[in-house]
């Protein structure tokens, strides 16, 4: 299945759908952006204009397997990111642009994703404890937007309980 990303008013993205790969196939068996845009028309009523391929397999300029590995042939990964309801579409670069999540955040012109001030934390293992049941139990890791910084918390819980000092996870 191919999908297709309706683009709107200052390039937002509105909607994305589906379309069988059969109505974007050529008579050489390839497939063809300009057959799916006539069928979203088709679909939704929506002008073939405003529709543009998306490739739901791909992130930051990378295609995937469904397996989640990254595949062997790169050239199904075109325009960055997979679109987005309320993404953008940047003609520029002819890329998908997620919304951005935090005002502190910088859009990575590489892969147009956006970027966290400081990076996010791969040393996870204070992420885990043991509770007094002997449960093991595992903290949920956010974005703190106020203190710009990364911190974890127990799930559900208002509060955060510890925070990433740019090395290790520390007490808050």
């Amino acid at each position: 299945m191919a999908h297709y990303a309706k683009i709107g008013f200052n390039n937002k993205i509105l909607n994305v759908i589906g379309i069988y790969n059969s109505s974007i196939t050529d008579a050489n068996g390839n497939e063809d952006e300009g057959l799916g845009q006539i069928e979203a028309e088709r679909i939704t009523g929506w002008d073939k204009s405003y529709w543009k391929k998306t490739s739901y397999n791909t992130r930051a300029g990378v295609y995937y397997n469904a397996d989640g590995s990254v595949a062997a042939d790169q050239t199904k990964a075109f325009r960055k990111n997979f679109a987005e309801i309320g993404g953008t579409y940047d003609e520029d670069r002819d890329a998908f642009i997620p919304p951005k999540p935090y005002n502190s955040w910088t859009l990575n012109e590489t892969t147009c994703q956006w970027e966290a001030p400081q990076a996010k934390p791969t040393g996870n293992a204070a992420l885990f404890y043991t509770d007094g049941d002997g449960v093991e139990r595992s903290r949920v890791m956010q974005w703190n937007e106020a203190n710009t910084r990364w911190e974890a918390g127990l799930w559900l819980a208002t509060e955060a309980t510890l925070y990433w000092d740019g090395s290790a996870w520390q007490d808050i």
